[in-house]
């Protein structure tokens, strides 16, 4: 069984690692040390920059 390719970009996740306040665990022990509440709260803010980001193209 193949591994899915990630939708997301390593710099995305990277961004939000940053803002969300755990890329230093990202950077010491990689994506697989981070939690699943972390992964999930990083999944929930790039919905809601890609929600934003479509809003505010429809208002134009």
């Amino acid at each position: 069984m193949s591994r899915r390719r990630g939708i997301m970009s390593e710099q995305l996740k990277e961004e939000l690692a940053q803002e969300l306040g755990f890329y230093d665990v990202v950077q010491k022990e990689g994506w697989g040390g981070i939690t699943s509440r972390d992964a999930g709260n990083m999944v929930k803010r790039a919905v809601e920059r890609a929600s934003s980001q479509l809003s505010s193209m429809n208002s134009l």
